[in-house]
């Protein structure tokens, strides 16, 4: 007899791997000297990392008046590039905190890379605040701190200090996350490892010898950093959105801001990871890792997060027409219709109109579709930061003071270097850490060798029993993995 077998969801682990096979995989990148690819990237990385340097030198021995800015338009791409990169830390916590809490298995493929992109953006993204005092050496006022200068104390009530007390514990929260989850692999890596390099990695497990208190220990201390950081995924670039939102100025005064900005980081910083993953699952060779099944399901959240801030820009548009009110009705048609018309096409184009390719499976299903959408949504989200900024500061309420807006070659330097920064970074990580999860991906693991059926399929089953997919998947973290011997995980 025959019995129809259930189809179940396609594996997120594909090529029947063993625990060993993973590990070998996964560390190879660690362990082996770099591609020629790899150092010539690098070697693009630092050159814009020098330039960064030599710019942000440039500003302090000159002043911001090598800036284009002026007394019309006091923000420009410094804002915008701090609240874009703001925007791209985003995803990872998202991945790491809301998704763990979900219990969503894909993220396990991606959610190390993604971590590691937040702490890297953020540190891009605070640059900008610092390089625009002009000062750097006097940031330190910006702080509140018992001092002896009397009632000069920071104030409270300005958005911008929220901003330093958010960002910066956004940053420590994503770090201590994202090592917390760093200590397993790092102690496997360790095992493998000999000489000076087996020290350092020593040091970095602190003592990881994978006992079953050590895992009860760790998942613990990674179920209190997912509560503590979800609320950051939301507040952050909450924050974010008063610099703009408190204000008011027409087309900044709005109480949508805050939703739009958190759905449009979210966007941009899955976008950015898509561009990231998807360079890494080649040039590392983690195919098996980093599948279709992960793809289509960021792409899924893409396109959710693309519609809702299609939605936002219509929003905008429609209370602005409904409101009545002349001044706030000009801005957004100076936005559609002014000087910085193109900008506010490129938006709409890149964030609302392309990401509507995802409906289609086909599409959601495909590297090169998915890879050039990636770049093109973030290259909108930019616009869509620089018109909000350059746009409505452009043209105030006095037409003899209206203003255009173009950066120096400084401003663009600055830019280009923090996207060197941000490569240089993450090319160091993808040599000294493992890039995918070992232990989580071990932890979804079928260690029975279930194979994924198509929804068509059938199979034949001895003596007429139905054998449901997956009845024979021992419970995770119960067996131990015996072929690896330089493991220290236990599953």
């Amino acid at each position: 007899m025959s019995g129809h077998v259930a189809p179940v969801r396609r594996p997120l682990i594909t090529g029947s791997k063993t625990y060993h096979q993973i590990t070998e995989d996964i560390c190879r990148p660690t362990e082996t000297a770099p591609s020629l690819s790899w150092i010539i990237t690098f070697i693009i990385s630092v050159l814009c990392l020098g330039l960064f340097a030599f710019s942000v030198a440039w500003t302090i021995w000159v002043g911001i008046g090598s800036w284009n800015l002026n007394r019309t338009i006091n923000w420009g791409w410094d804002i915008t590039n701090f609240v874009w990169w703001v925007g791209i830390g985003h995803a990872g916590t998202l991945i790491s905190a809301i998704l763990l809490l979900f219990r969503q298995k894909w993220r396990t493929g991606v959610n190390r890379a993604a971590e590691a992109m937040t702490i890297f953006a953020v540190m891009c993204a605070g640059q900008f605040p610092l390089i625009h005092m002009g000062r750097l050496w006097l940031a330190i006022f910006i702080f509140p701190y018992p001092n002896t200068r009397g009632p000069l104390w920071v104030n409270f009530n300005s958005p911008l200090l929220w901003d330093v007390f958010a960002i910066s514990t956004y940053f420590t929260v994503s770090l201590l996350f994202w090592y917390a989850g760093l200590v397993p692999d790092l102690a496997t890596v360790r095992d493998r490892a000999s000489g000076l390099r087996k020290k350092i990695y020593s040091i970095a497990s602190f003592g990881w010898n994978g006992s079953a208190k050590h895992w009860q220990r760790w998942e613990s201390l990674s179920l209190i950093l997912a509560g503590l950081a979800t609320p950051l995924v939301l507040s952050v670039h909450t924050i974010v959105s008063f610099d703009f939102a408190t204000s008011v100025i027409p087309g900044w005064h709005t109480t949508i801001f805050p939703p739009y900005f958190v759905a449009g980081a979210i966007f941009s910083g899955f976008a950015m990871v898509l561009t990231l993953m998807l360079i890494a699952r080649k040039v590392l060779h983690l195919e098996d890792y980093i599948t279709i099944e992960h793809i289509e399901s960021m792409n899924k959240v893409i396109l959710l997060t693309g519609s809702i801030v299609g939605v936002a820009y219509l929003t905008e548009l429609f209370i602005a027409w409904y409101s009545g009110y002349i001044y706030e009705q000009f801005a957004f048609l100076n936005r559609v219709m002014g000087p910085y018309y193109w900008s506010y096409i490129g938006m709409m184009l890149c964030n609302v109109l392309s990401p509507q390719i995802f409906w289609s499976k086909k599409m959601r299903t495909s590297l090169f579709w998915t890879f050039f959408m990636s770049i093109f949504i973030n290259i909108g989200m930019w616009f869509e930061r620089f018109v909000i900024i350059a746009t409505t500061l452009a043209r105030d309420y006095l037409p003899s003071s209206w203003s255009y807006y173009v950066p120096t070659w400084v401003e663009i330097c600055i830019f280009i270097g923090t996207l060197g920064l941000f490569f240089t970074l993450f090319l160091i990580f993808t040599r000294v850490a493992p890039v995918v999860a070992i232990a989580e991906v071990k932890s979804i693991l079928k260690s029975a060798g279930d194979q994924y059926i198509g929804p068509h399929a059938h199979a034949h089953h001895g003596h007429g029993h139905h054998v449901p997919a997956g009845a024979n998947d021992h419970a995770a973290g119960t067996t131990v993995d015996i072929e690896d011997k330089d493991d220290t995980e236990i599953h």
